[in-house]
């Protein structure tokens, strides 16, 4: 059976619920996904000198065609964005920028350094970019401290390289004419049980209330700040916990992002996203596969995404909520991974937008959960995979797997000649 006529016989069992599948399309168009740029070189930046990954941040696997250069990470990039349906964003890291052979501190980052991605942004029909200060892999972080540090002088360094970074971003809000996300997530803790938990959460929000102090127009950037439960070196204690930036991002109109992979094992960030909304115009995420531990997995279409996605559907809440990605495995080819992940994001959100909601909230509503829960399970199994199929075709990118025989090619012809 051919795509279109799956797609017509699929849509008449959702139109019986009233939902109107081509709007429903024209509304999944206008959904961006931030496509971290770290995928496809394992976090490793293009920084003169660069020193080893740390701050709890570990990337296993060598999978062969890592990404060497910014003209090969772009490549990888928009081969990656051509099979996957929608206009995008790419997210960028302070360890990203083009210096010309020169070393650039972290604090001394400009605007010029960044010309090339946006040059490139603008060729790609001004996708827009995000930014991420990185406050780790650096010999100023190399006890696991920074905006908290006990030395002032580094943390004036970080607070410096923030501010920079919020300079950067607003330069890209005015060249591509939608704002970037600037957050800001730092790797402080310690790895032993702390004899002072107060001091260092004191430092911090001074240091976020020195950043914050240079104002940028929010029409070209918007501030977010991120937390974490542990980290491989701070598995007693946090600095940046959930309760610390909650506070922080409520109290000074900041953004919380909310790393799916940043929580208890057992703490779902879905079931977050309602309460936030209620005190939040906005909220970010970052969306990973945490197994076991804050592991980074390619995101899959499991369970969780699928209720994150509801949340956010079934509030109205798809203009309020910034969905990035942020996961790095090189145990697979990283171009495949980048595609893998970004389609089961927008998969899930557009199984989310094919349920009927409205109706199961009144089933709630009167106290029929027998209805709710029978309905709830049916549509697990309703034929969105043919709406998926529809979707991809009318965007112009490869329809089920059929994109692996492009990925395939590129590896041949691009990657395995690194």
């Amino acid at each position: 059976m051919m795509v279109k006529e799956s797609y017509e016989l699929a849509k008449k069992e959702y139109e019986k619920w009233g939902i109107n599948v081509d709007e429903v399309l024209q509304q999944l168009q206008q959904v961006p996904i931030s496509i971290h740029c770290w995928q496809g070189d394992d976090v490793g930046g293009f920084e003169v000198n660069k020193g080893e990954l740390s701050g709890g941040i570990d990337v296993t696997g060598n999978y062969p065609g890592k990404a060497r250069t910014p003209e090969e990470l772009r490549s990888d990039l928009e081969k990656a964005l051509s099979l996957i349906p929608g206009k995008h964003r790419v997210n960028l890291h302070a360890i990203y920028a083009e210096t010309n052979g020169e070393v650039v501190e972290r604090d001394r980052l400009e605007p010029k350094h960044f010309e090339n991605w946006v040059n490139w942004a603008k060729e790609h029909g001004n996708l827009g970019l995000d930014f991420n200060p990185t406050l780790f892999s650096h010999e100023k972080s190399a006890d696991g401290l920074t905006l908290s540090h006990p030395d002032p002088e580094i943390r004036e360094f970080w607070i410096n390289h923030c501010i920079a970074s919020r300079k950067i971003a607003e330069y890209f809000g005015k060249e591509l004419g939608t704002p970037a996300l600037t957050n800001v997530w730092i790797p402080d803790g310690y790895k032993d049980v702390p004899s002072d938990r107060l001091t260092p959460r004191v430092r911090l929000k001074e240091s976020l209330d020195k950043i914050f102090q240079v104002e940028i127009d929010e029409q070209y950037n918007i501030d977010a700040v991120e937390s974490k439960l542990f980290g491989i070196g701070s598995e007693a204690y946090v600095v940046g916990s959930h309760e610390f930036y909650m506070g922080y991002a409520l109290k000074n109109n900041k953004l919380c992002l909310l790393d799916t992979g940043h929580y208890h094992p057992t703490e779902m960030v879905s079931n977050k996203i309602s309460s936030m909304l209620l005190y939040s115009d906005k909220l970010a995420l970052h969306v990973s596969r945490p197994v076991r531990w804050d592991s980074d997995h390619v995101v899959t279409l499991d369970d969780e995404l699928k209720e994150i996605s509801l949340e956010i559907v079934r509030n109205d809440a798809l203009d309020k909520v910034m969905i990035g990605l942020d996961f790095f495995d090189a145990s697979i080819n990283r171009v495949a991974a980048w595609t893998i992940g970004t389609r089961n994001m927008i998969k899930s959100l557009l199984y989310a937008m094919l349920v009927p909601n409205n109706h199961l909230k009144q089933l709630q509503e009167e106290g029929n959960f027998t209805e709710r829960l029978a309905l709830m399970e049916e549509f697990k199994t309703y034929p969105f995979g043919a709406i998926w199929d529809y979707y991809c075709e009318q965007m112009g990118v490869p329809v089920k797997e059929t994109w692996l025989e492009d990925v395939k090619k590129y590896e041949k012809e691009v990657l395995s000649q690194r």
